[in-house]
């Protein structure tokens, strides 16, 4: 039988030579590791620098940069596969990458100091009513147990009216500026105390009402309501950054200002921030509660923080507390706050 030729043999009798190398040795696990720390130093380069401003990027930046802490979590994935694959300089990359998505998350989960506030507690809750499908009798139960004294509702229909009403929301709420709409655009807000009707945000796509309330003792506090539509298409996108830059300013000038409702944004948005830079702070932010989930927990996902109440930056957050809504795809956000 015919032995099978080797390459390495020779027909001068002399030894065989090495085996023949690949032309590119180790080259896939250079790719390999800097690609992946690459998409996630990407993310976190676009979250710091603000990339969704940019029209020509907006969308898909806008929703992509709103799972950004679901990135920071998997962050040790690029870090890993360095560290394994033995690629010093791409797992010196990872960590800086690592140390990014830190930055701007996790300072969330810990919360910041306070002003020294010393005026009335105001405690005030935001519940998207899911097409005023939620449970009224949970939402009363919620402002009942919480003493509530400003809610903002969202997604308000005439039929969410007249639900709340016979659940007797106006026992515990009896002054209410209300603009019921169809489908998810109607807006409103309850207080314990006097209202009165302010001009709305003008132009917004969504019901956006405003008011001042009067505490007892005179003291005002001017209130918005706020749902601007969800950034999940263009259309949408030019919508909610109008709606989001046409809320007011809160100016040491003018009376405490409290922006509450489903803003369909989260702090990784460059807009929502922009709103903050105008003069609030985001009270579960300040709580050190702003990574909990509002909204997509029980029905729909990624869970996002989506509903916010920005008080008055001169204001103190002295609670946060985020409910299940029976009937909603939200959960109900409150704050108690103490008014400069």
């Amino acid at each position: 039988m015919t032995k099978p030729t080797d390459l390495n043999d020779r027909t001068d009798g002399s030894p065989p030579g090495p085996p023949r190398a690949l032309p590119f040795p180790g080259r896939w696990r250079t790719v390999l590791a800097w690609t992946l720390v690459g998409v996630w130093g990407a993310w976190a380069a676009g979250r710091l620098t603000g990339v969704d401003r940019l029209a020509i990027v907006e969308f898909p930046a806008i929703p992509v940069l709103s799972v950004t802490p679901y990135a920071a979590a998997t962050v040790a994935i690029p870090l890993l596969c360095a560290a394994v694959l033995r690629r010093p300089r791409a797992l010196i990359a990872g960590v800086v990458v690592a140390a990014a998505f830190a930055a701007v998350v996790l300072p969330r989960a810990v919360g910041s100091g306070e002003p020294a506030a010393t005026g009335p507690t105001l405690r005030v809750m935001t519940a998207n009513l899911f097409f005023s499908r939620a449970d009224p009798n949970h939402v009363v139960d919620l402002v009942r147990r919480g003493h509530v004294d400003v809610l903002s509702v969202q997604e308000l229909n005439q039929n969410g009216i007249e639900a709340l009403a016979a659940a007797g929301l106006a026992a515990e709420l009896p002054h209410h500026v209300l603009d019921p709409r169809w489908g998810a655009a109607g807006t409103g807000l309850y207080a314990r105390h006097p209202l009165r009707r302010s001009a709305p945000v003008p132009g917004t796509a969504m019901a956006t009402p405003q008011a001042e309330l009067t505490l007892p003792g005179g003291r005002e506090v001017a209130l918005t309501a706020v749902h601007p539509p969800p950034p999940t298409s263009r259309a949408n996108i030019r919508a909610w950054r109008h709606d989001l830059g046409a809320l007011p300013a809160a100016t040491a000038a003018g009376p405490t200002r409290i922006l509450i409702g489903d803003f369909n944004a989260t702090l990784d948005h460059a807009r929502l921030r922009g709103v903050l830079a105008r003069g609030y702070a985001d009270a579960a932010d300040r709580a050190g509660e702003g990574l909990g989930l509002t909204w997509g927990v029980s029905k729909y996902g990624p869970p996002l923080t989506l509903d916010h109440i920005l008080a008055d930056k001169r204001a103190a957050v002295r609670r946060v507390d985020i409910y299940d809504l029976r009937g909603s795809d939200h959960r109900a956000l409150f704050a108690e706050l103490r008014l400069p």
